[in-house]
């Protein structure tokens, strides 16, 4: 089975590269293509070279949204086209997702989704949107949970087609290679906000950096804690920039840094006594290492870290992230936190990706067919219709 695999952003890669791994490793024909939605180095580049996932073919989009979205369909379109694969593999909720899902179909290639079924419920969000997309045209959900593979057959997806193999990301985070920290050795609070939601608004930027002050407060009254370390997102720092609040997150005592390559972002992860986010995928790495996650938003596609308990949504209500970080701060909650069971997968999703995909009946649920109804019943219940 011939595999196109396309991506555009660093959590993409990151996902994706334990994947390609063992596709490479068991000579599975693959075509990696990188869709450039993060044209950043820091955020794209350096993670082809370091997580060697090196693109057969890479774009380069136009800055505008609107024509980069355009450009991203265009370029979809050409490469099914002119690659015919037996199968398309997508991962996530980017916005190569949906655009690649309406291409396959176009072409009649079927679609692979992995990483499927995470639902916020968020009708402002739109990764919520890409992923619905996803599902409705993906024939193999590759689902990382028991419950994200519940959310999809509650939208109707048929159960034969969905298989839970766990999140690639925990993968990564095994083979890494960064230990876990003896709790009494973690000090710090590490924070990533990149989420437009988050920062572009200026009003709720100014939120975030009052909030992250009165962290920082809270950090600097008690020795434990430990400095407040910041990594922030190109577009993030722009926002702050231009509104003029970096000098009060360093006024704070805060680091403000640029993004740290993945090994140096998970080795501060695994030492810190707390993360802050809005970050999706942190909220995985850190449950891998037992670190508590205070989550900025009032919705998360990642339900199973809060109901065990290992991270709580705050928003970007000052008083509540800071009771958050206090009691998660908290030499007991630390100690439970870390005696918790990684809810998003062992760290082998990766082969059991491709176990999926190399299954007897694999190839007969990705064959897209036209149903025959000639001389059949209607599909479901007796149809009615009334014009009163």
């Amino acid at each position: 089975m011939r595999l196109t695999i396309p991506f555009g952003t660093r959590p993409e890669i990151v996902k994706l590269a334990p994947v390609v791994r063992e596709l490479r490793r068991r000579e599975w024909p693959t075509r990696l293509v990188f869709t450039g939605q993060h044209y950043d180095p820091a955020l794209g580049e350096e993670f082809l070279r370091s997580l060697n996932m090196e693109p057969d073919s890479r774009w380069t989009l136009p800055p505008n949204p609107a024509a980069a979205l355009g450009a991203l369909l265009e370029r979809a379109v050409e490469e099914v086209t002119a690659f015919a694969a037996d199968a398309v593999l997508l991962m996530g909720d980017t916005m190569t997702v949906p655009v690649f899902c309406l291409a396959a179909r176009r072409a009649c290639i079927p679609v692979v989704h992995l990483e499927a079924g995470l639902r916020s419920f968020n009708e402002t969000s739109m990764e919520e949107v890409n992923r619905r997309i996803a599902a409705t045209t993906a024939s193999l959900h590759l689902a990382p949970t028991a419950l994200a593979a519940r959310f999809l057959t509650a939208e109707g997806v048929d159960a034969a087609r969905i298989r839970v193999v766990g999140n690639t990301v925990v993968d990564v985070v095994r083979e890494s290679g960064v230990a876990r920290v003896p709790v009494e050795s973690r000090a710090g609070v590490l924070v990533t906000a990149h989420r437009a939601s988050t920062v572009d608004s200026p009003a709720r930027l100014q939120t975030l950096v009052e909030l992250l002050v009165r962290i920082a407060g809270l950090a600097a009254s008690d020795p434990a804690f430990g400095p407040v370390l910041f990594p922030t997102h190109p577009r993030t720092h722009d926002r702050l920039a231009t509104a003029g609040l970096l000098d009060a997150l360093t006024d704070a005592g805060i680091r403000v840094i640029a993004p740290l390559p993945y090994q140096e972002m998970l080795t501060a992860l695994a030492a810190s006594r707390v993360v802050v986010t809005d970050s999706g995928g942190l909220q995985e790495e850190a449950s891998w290492f037992g670190i508590p996650a205070v989550v900025l938003r009032r919705s998360t596609p990642r339900w199973e870290g809060v109901a065990a308990g290992a991270s709580e949504l705050v928003g970007l209500d000052g008083d509540t992230a800071l009771a958050a970080v206090a009691r998660f701060g908290h030499p007991a909650e630390l100690k439970r936190v870390d005696a918790l069971e990684c809810p998003y997968g062992d760290g082998f999703a990766s082969a059991r990706v491709v176990d999926a995909l190399a299954e007897a009946d694999a190839a007969g649920l990705l064959r897209l067919r036209e149903p025959d109804f000639v001389g059949r019943a209607v599909p479901g219940s007796a149809v009615e219709v009334s014009w009163t």
